[in-house]
């Protein structure tokens, strides 16, 4: 169905604006060789899918870990919405009454070259390589209950309040326990200057050959004990967000939203509640504790289980460091939304 919508309302459109398309599906073997070398020639990467295209695993290879090489990073992205989970286009296109309006005006947006910066969290475990994200990550009652949603298929317009309520029966309070550290915002630099011209293929070919021959040797980023926050956290659901949902291109610190909040609900506070978490999963209700972070590490007990939801992909949950890549990469967007951005920032 994904390849229909694309192929019907988005490709036309790109084709006829004379741009020179390359298709990619990412399921098949070798496709770690075939995406770099299309990257190394490429002026724009556009993503067709929902939000877990982004950041899907498909024959070891992570879409987003490749657009935030340093070689990569400065290529803007386009992303045509196709998924039933698309909260990334809610940031870069205005509402729309239909999906294939939706398309359509994603598609557009990319020809007019408005771009903003999002920023992109690192998550990384102990021992597996970091995986990105551009929403956030979830650990927590509502993400597990959310996930079983579909199996509720046959209660129709129930079915979300059903996976929530059928979720108490198992236990109740749910409580996730964990130890977290952290680190405060950090100041924003001063932007880029625009306008660089991007350097011929050959350079860019020999600078990721470089890259990958010799590695640079990464800064220390060693920080003084002191500077840590620390905290014990019993919460019915943990969730780190970037703030790509809510743009501010005039803000002056850079972090990422923490919020942890109360166990200390009834069940039918949880199931109403759950129910709006559907729509905006990073909501931060209220009575949460809320922290402004641009760095934190999450140690969880020996033994447990359970797992991640990291921009809508299931992970393990085992404890991770999570640090933030402030306007790490550039997307495109409709210029209507990003002159709303401007005037939202100005008020």
């Amino acid at each position: 169905k994904a390849v229909n919508l694309f192929e019907k309302n988005a490709a036309p459109i790109l084709h006829l604006s004379g741009m020179d398309v390359t298709v990619v599906r990412t399921d098949y073997e070798g496709q770690a060789k075939r995406l770099m070398e299309l990257m190394e020639s490429t002026d724009v990467i556009i993503i067709a899918g929902g939000d877990g295209t982004v950041q899907e695993l498909h024959a070891n290879v992570n879409l987003l870990s490749l657009c935030v090489q340093a070689a990569f990073s400065k290529i803007p992205i386009g992303f045509i919405p196709l998924g039933k989970t698309c909260n990334l286009s809610h940031t870069l296109y205005p509402e729309s009454t239909s999906q294939v309006q939706h398309i359509t005006n994603a598609a557009l947006a990319i020809l007019k070259g408005e771009t903003v910066p999002l920023d992109v969290l690192q998550i990384k475990g102990e021992k597996e390589q970091p995986v990105f994200a551009v929403s956030g990550l979830r650990w927590g009652a509502y993400r597990d209950a959310g996930v079983k949603v579909s199996n509720y298929w046959y209660l129709g317009p129930l079915k979300t309040q059903a996976a929530h309520l059928f979720s108490t029966f198992k236990e109740w309070p749910q409580k996730h326990r964990a130890a977290l550290m952290y680190l405060g915002p950090t100041e924003r630099p001063p932007e880029e200057p625009e306008g660089t011209c991007r350097p011929h293929f050959l350079v860019r070919l020999y600078r990721r050959i470089r890259s990958c021959c010799f590695p640079p040797k990464e800064a220390c980023e060693e920080v003084a004990p002191e500077d840590w926050e620390e905290l014990n956290l019993s919460t019915i659901e943990l969730s780190i967000a970037t703030q790509n949902r809510q743009l501010d291109l005039t803000r002056t610190e850079d972090f990422m939203n923490i919020c942890i909040e109360t166990d200390n609900l009834s069940k039918q506070q949880f199931v109403q509640r759950g129910s709006r978490k559907m729509s905006d999963p990073h909501m931060c209700p209220e009575g949460s504790q809320h922290i402004q972070a641009s760095r934190c590490i999450l140690q969880l007990p020996e033994g447990t289980e359970g797992s991640f939801g990291i921009d809508n992909e299931e992970y393990e949950a085992m404890p991770v460091e999570v640090k933030l890549l402030p306007r790490k990469l550039q997307f495109f967007c409709d210029p209507r939304v990003r002159e709303q951005m401007l005037q939202a920032a100005e008020e």
